[in-house]
């Protein structure tokens, strides 16, 4: 199986790709189960490190096989990507063959289009620019070059890479003319986004001499940059690193080949657990191991606390949702920022107010997570009150609404939780969960939430 781009021209208009959801739903409204759920589910491969690996086994040397990927709009647009840069490849459902370049990409110019794919516009630029000669034109949606990119690019000049903004100053599209990377010192923050730092890591070996990143403040997610460094090392490369992650070294090296199978993802998953926790059922996510360093798996230890009981085990992890959530806490959601929306869609049904805080960064997402969240739970009559860094929801009875999803596969899917236990809610623009789960509303159906499709 290849990538077929024949349609490439209309999808690009909507970032969404064939691996996406079923197209032409304008709405769906959400019913309740008929009653609590128990039921079982294998949940698709880790968004966070499917590109992470594509890439990687793209610049490697020698044949990798890359097993249980996220098959989504985000790796689509990469794996489109990288076919266009000349990476020979076979793809067979969700496993993919890659022949490594061993970092000289074979087509040498060309546009590179990556819809939404938030972690291929921070991985490639650096990847492309480290090659000794190329040129090409890196775009995305309209949405993902509205995301801010400067710290990489600022990051990456300062290397020794010839990148320039070919619209706007500090987004995409950007103009990327391959001489190489020099390596030597980089200082940046890691304050808006750790795929910057991810970015320059996955680069930083094929620079001409050792590169030495240093992070100036601190990392919103420091997880994301370990699964970096344990993919880095798996394919051979040694990243020196602090144990607070402020200063890596990178000496000059070459990734090697390598076969392996990803997790489950554990972002994904927690829609299923939070399904459970809501109505006072029984989930078992069949294939996320708990062990995992992908932080998301941190919800389990915040679903404890609000009640519910989970267990982990060889076979997976499970939770039995609890006949009242607890509530009446505040927590820093820093580390595990993607389920920010997750806990607010469930607030509203705990015994009291829930806080999140230290999730300012979310805003510079899809959409401005923060205010796109609080906006939605007041038009279901919740109670909400908007902070800088993250919001503060209060127990109440959710009204029958339709809510708007900007686009936003997370919003989308946190809000569908909310219709577990309210009737009338209608979301829009469903299909863009396509972006990291395009079987999502398949997947609850099995667990016996209800949809009906409204055009």
């Amino acid at each position: 199986m290849t990538i077929d781009n024949r349609n490439r021209s209309n999808l690009e208009l909507q970032a969404r790709s064939p691996w996406g959801a079923t197209p032409g739903r304008k709405q769906v409204e959400i019913h309740p189960p008929v009653q609590a759920p128990d039921g079982m589910i294998a949940i698709p491969g880790s968004k966070s490190c499917t590109n992470r690996a594509l890439v990687i086994a793209a610049l490697a040397k020698g044949t990798s096989t890359i097993g249980h990927i996220l098959r989504s709009d985000y790796s689509y647009w990469c794996l489109d990507a990288l076919q266009r840069l000349g990476v020979q490849m076979e793809i067979e459902g969700s496993t993919v063959t890659i022949e490594g370049t061993g970092g000289r990409w074979p087509n040498r110019q060309g546009r590179l289009y990556l819809g939404s794919a938030g972690t291929a516009a921070r991985f490639l630029p650096g990847a492309l620019a480290a090659s000794a000669s190329g040129s090409w034109l890196v775009e995305g949606s309209q949405q993902l070059s509205e995301r801010p990119i400067r710290p990489l690019v600022d990051s990456l000049h300062r290397l020794g890479a010839n990148i320039r903004y070919a619209a706007t100053d500090g987004q995409l599209p950007l103009a990327i003319e391959a001489q190489g990377l020099n390596g030597g010192s980089v200082s940046l923050s890691g304050a808006v986004s750790s795929q910057f730092i991810s970015g320059l890591l996955i680069a930083s070996p094929y620079a001409r001499e050792a590169t030495r990143i240093i992070i100036t403040d601190s990392i919103v997610q420091q997880a994301y940059v370990r699964l970096t460094i344990e993919l880095m090392e798996q394919f051979g490369v040694s990243v020196m690193h602090s144990e607070r992650l402020d200063h890596f070294v990178i000496q000059p090296q070459a990734y090697t080949a390598q076969s392996l199978t990803l997790e489950a993802d554990a972002s994904s998953s927690c829609y299923a657990l939070a399904y459970a926790a809501l109505t006072g059922g029984h989930v078992m996510i069949t294939n996320l191991p708990a062990h995992t360093n992908q932080p998301d798996i941190g919800m389990l230890e915040l679903f404890e606390r609000m009640g519910c009981r989970v267990k982990k085990s060889e076979a997976g992890v499970e939770l039995w949702g609890a006949p009242q959530l607890k509530g009446g806490f505040t927590i820093s959601m820093k580390e595990m920022s993607d389920q920010a929306l997750t806990l607010a869609a469930i607030a509203p049904f705990a015994d009291a107010p829930i806080t999140i805080t230290d999730v300012a960064h979310i805003r510079s997402h899809e959409c401005d997570r923060i205010h796109a969240m609080c906006e939605s739970l007041s038009r279901l009559g919740i109670n909400v009150e908007e902070h800088a860094d993250g919001m503060t929801i209060h127990p109440g009875t959710p009204l029958p609404a339709i809510l708007p999803t900007y686009d936003d596969h997370r919003m989308a899917m946190s809000l569908s939780l909310i219709g577990s236990r309210v009737a009338g809610i209608r979301i829009l623009d469903p299909g863009c969960v396509s972006k990291t789960y395009p079987c999502y509303f398949e997947d609850m159906e099995k667990l016996g939430l209800g949809f009906t499709q409204v055009n």
